[in-house]
């Protein structure tokens, strides 16, 4: 007797889940198969499997066996039998009694429909389509949930019934140092070893991860072709449609003469006398357009800090009074604490059954016990910094659980922390700052898609020749900058450099999505080296990895102030870059904001979507602009 056990982890059960044997006797309870569905992990292969309450397996009813999976007590088996099939996917089905088992990486789309129960019908990458499971009883959404754990479930553009799985959706959500062990993209081991690499944690591998699934291995003689490469980089981020294909429609931009760049010059930081000075006798800040830009231009003294970013991050009202604050603060402690309980009081059973709260947890702590452990305020065992980092990641989980914990979080709040020195309004000013990054930690990845694209409209703008010699060298999409866009620079400058960095970004000025005029500038400084240097794909990652800690923060913020001068003062933008810079918006004029830069919008303002490059502009000799989705190639034309 040949047998095979194994220990499994259950993610999701439930029963009284149903299979129709015959579609037009839905009333004969003959025509009814009941049984339980499951999610199980196996030593990392995630599977769904159906089985009926009473299953009887009868081996002339087998259609089809891919892979051992979980066959218990099957006499009439051997080795012999399965050696002889070479399907390409995990699956079995058993006709009569309806069971199926598949791998969730085989799983192409699942179909969601409601007939006063929701069914389900999963199509398989091979185009098998398994029998629809019917939820009589409810627990479609839960089970859906659950699967979203592994996978990525997309509505489709085109039906809103279907959801499309992505091949590597959980890569974002799990730790980028479990991303960087997938063997799948052909990881090499020598990046591991790299020193610098390993003092940085997962997110200094984001580039060489990227590096090594374009990229092919030194024995290979030949690159990757550009579909293959365009297809990897969809996976690494789902959703992320890249077409290399010609397309008709083409943009034509006239041939912009930016001019000269200017120069500008930064201030003296904000000082409490300053600060002060904006404040009513009941704590009112008055002319709060021309404190946002004092404190754009030089930033705030040490010492300001912590009462100023509350308001610069949205947590305190500029107008309002010290008694408004101290009520808000109040109501803010309490449901803080509300908050926290629900995880501090949720028992070793509870938690053993929320494998999400599980996961969170887990990272979160391990996250934790690597983050600016150099900084004085989190250095040593037992910190106490450490403890309060742990419990607002923990409690931001309650407060917004669809989201959990992502790695990269406990870079952001620290700086926040470190300076508020309060739990309670660290907390908040977290969730403010969360709020405008939050589309970057999302499964969908949008923010982080569009902001790549946007860059590269900016980049394309600002230096055509170097964006062309980027796009030789399979750079154009600027993935290298993955991180700087992720965790806004935090682990490329300096700790007290972040501190000023992101104050300033937070006044609004000079103009929404400042931070990518930020990464132009650092790519302006090293432009030239790159090309005097002809680097190469692998070199220029390797480039841009090492500048972490070697910027100079005050350069950066002239220069990319001056480079904003630059496109502000320009005629004739392309409407794609006013869009992108918010340099057309149309606002209420009672609710504007105005500065030499003129008009602001607030920092907590949402984002815009890039805008649709497929509007043409004034001809003549121009710029030829061809319209792919997210990635143009550009030629002059006369």
């Amino acid at each position: 007797m040949f047998c095979v056990l194994l220990c499994l982890q259950v993610i999701f059960e439930h029963e009284g889940v149903f299979i129709h044997s015959s579609t037009e006797e839905l009333d004969d309870q003959d025509s009814l198969i009941s049984g339980f569905l499951r999610i199980v992990d196996k030593d990392g292969d995630v599977v769904v499997e159906y089985k009926p309450l009473e299953d009887t397996v009868d081996p002339s009813n087998m259609l089809c066996a891919c892979k051992v999976y979980a066959f218990v007590g099957l006499s009439f088996l051997d080795m012999r039998i399965f050696s002889q099939f070479s399907l390409p996917f995990t699956c079995f089905i058993l006709q009569a009694a309806r069971s199926f088992s598949f791998n969730v990486a085989d799983l192409r789309s699942v179909t969601v429909k409601c007939e006063g129960w929701s069914y389900l019908i999963f199509c398989l990458r091979d185009d098998t389509t398994l029998p629809a499971i019917h939820f009589h009883q409810g627990g479609s959404q839960a089970f859906l949930d659950s699967l979203r754990k592994s996978v990525q479930l997309s509505e489709s553009p085109d039906d809103e019934n279907l959801l499309l799985v992505g091949t590597y959706s959980k890569a974002f959500s799990q730790s980028f140092e479990n991303l960087l062990d997938d063997t799948n993209y052909g990881l090499v081991q020598k990046f591991k070893k790299d020193p610098y690499t390993t003092t940085f944690g997962g997110f200094s591998k984001v580039t060489n991860y990227f590096f090594d699934a374009f990229r092919p291995s030194e024995s290979e003689c030949q690159q990757r072709p550009a579909e293959e490469m365009a297809d990897i980089l969809g996976e690494l981020i789902p959703g992320l449609e890249i077409n290399q294909q010609e397309e008709p429609g083409f943009e034509v931009i006239t041939r912009i003469d930016l001019g000269t760049r200017p120069e500008v010059q930064r201030r003296e930081p904000v000082l409490l006398e300053n600060w002060a000075k904006h404040q009513d006798s009941e704590g009112r800040l008055s002319n709060v357009p021309h404190l946002k830009h004092l404190i754009f231009k030089g930033g705030l003294c040490h010492a300001v800090r912590k009462e100023a970013w509350k308001f610069l991050l949205g947590y305190y009202p500029w107008d309002s009074t010290h008694e408004d604050r101290k009520t808000l603060q109040k109501r803010k402690t309490d449901e803080y604490f509300r908050m926290k309980l629900q995880w501090k009081s949720v028992s070793e059973e509870q938690e053993k059954r929320n494998s999400r709260l599980r996961d969170y947890k887990s990272l979160i702590e391990k996250d934790v016990n690597r983050t600016d452990r150099t900084n004085k305020f989190y250095e040593g065992l037992d910190n106490p910094g450490l403890i309060l980092l742990h419990d607002i990641l923990m409690t931001y989980c309650m407060y917004d659980f669809d989201l959990g914990y992502v790695q990269g979080m406990s870079d952001l709040l620290s700086p926040i922390l470190y300076v508020m020195e309060n739990e309670v309004d660290a907390f908040w000013c977290f969730v403010s700052f969360m709020d405008q990054m939050h589309e970057n930690f999302e499964e969908q990845m949008q923010g982080m898609k569009t902001q790549l694209i946007q860059l590269s409209t900016l980049l394309r703008l600002l230096d055509l020749a170097f964006w062309n010699y980027l796009e030789a060298q399979d750079s154009g999409y600027l993935y290298f900058c993955f991180r700087w866009l992720l965790i806004r620079f935090k682990r490329e400058l300096h700790f007290q450099d972040v501190l000023r960095l992101w104050e300033v970004m937070w006044t609004g000025l000079p103009c929404q999505n400042f931070h990518l005029l930020v990464c132009c500038a650092i790519l302006d400084s090293e432009k030239q080296k790159i090309m005097d240097r002809h680097y190469g794909f692998n070199e220029i990652l390797k480039h841009i990895n090492e500048l972490s800690m070697k910027l100079d923060i005050e350069e950066i913020l002239i220069k990319s102030e001056a480079i904003y001068m630059q496109i502000k003062n320009c005629k004739d933008l392309p409407h794609s870059v006013s869009e992108i810079l918010g340099l057309n918006t149309v606002t209420d004029s009672s609710t504007l904001e105005t500065s030499e830069y003129g008009v602001l919008e607030s920092p907590q303002s949402s984002p815009r979507p890039a805008h649709r490059q497929d509007q043409a502009f004034s001809n003549g000799h121009g710029l030829l602009q061809e319209t792919s989705r997210n990635r143009c190639k550009v030629a002059f034309i006369s």
